[in-house]
């Protein structure tokens, strides 16, 4: 079996044998035939991990070229094309987005989920690492959660960070930014946003309080 690397979703377990997955002590096991009953389909999740196999059935031989990329030819395009269907079946309705890992970001998530009902929106198909929350009232944003580069905040490193635009009185930027977990708003208008880092710097308690504060700022905003 092949594995598959599904790029920034998450498979949620709950939803496989809904969909049609089997089972077992080993994992899930899903088994579907395509091309008119020509090749059987299996899908395995185990730990999360996505596994895929395609079986000629007449000679019980693994078909391997609708794994190749530059591989040609109308009946390789037709294999490939309904192999690809049912894997994008398969993220549509058994996985999740997943961007944010950081133990924080996750924390801010489920704190915005629990507390105001609001789920993370991707708004740009060309920027699948940033995101938004925005009321339900006024559809005004109040948080943008990004994943960048520490250099782009001001840092003198590479590695990626997740990050949270939050809104803010423009009175209270120079009590508040410090440099380090608190920063000028990043690709925000800086007198009404400020960014944190959600890598422990700022205690996590603090961060939902700020939250709350840009939650009631936006809809002030709009009145």
């Amino acid at each position: 079996m092949k594995k598959i690397v599904i790029k920034h979703k998450r498979i949620v377990t709950d939803k496989l044998i809904p969909f049609g997955f089997e089972q077992s002590d080993e994992g899930f096991a899903f088994s579907k035939y395509i091309s008119d009953g020509q090749f059987d389909l299996k899908l395995f999740v185990k730990d999360g991990e996505l596994f895929s196999s395609l079986t000629e059935r007449e000679f019980g031989e693994e078909y391997v070229l609708h794994l190749i990329a530059d591989a040609q030819g109308e009946f390789v395009g037709k294999v490939k094309a309904e192999y690809n269907c049912v894997l994008d079946k398969f993220v549509e309705n058994c996985c999740e987005t997943n961007v944010f890992l950081s133990e924080q970001a996750r924390a801010v998530i489920e704190y915005v989920r629990k507390t105001y009902g609001d789920e993370l929106q991707y708004l740009w198909e060309r920027f699948p690492e940033n995101a938004v929350f925005r009321r339900k009232d006024t559809q005004t944003w109040y948080a943008v959660l990004l994943v960048v580069s520490r250099r782009k905040i001001g840092f003198d490193m590479d590695e990626k960070t997740d990050i949270i635009d939050l809104r803010m009185r423009p009175d209270n930027a120079e009590n508040l930014i410090d440099g380090k977990a608190y920063l000028p708003g990043y690709h925000m208008n800086k007198k009404n946003w400020f960014t944190v880092v959600l890598d422990g710097s700022a205690p996590t308690e603090e961060i939902f309080r700020r939250i709350d504060d840009s939650y009631n700022l936006a809809y002030k905003k709009c009145k």
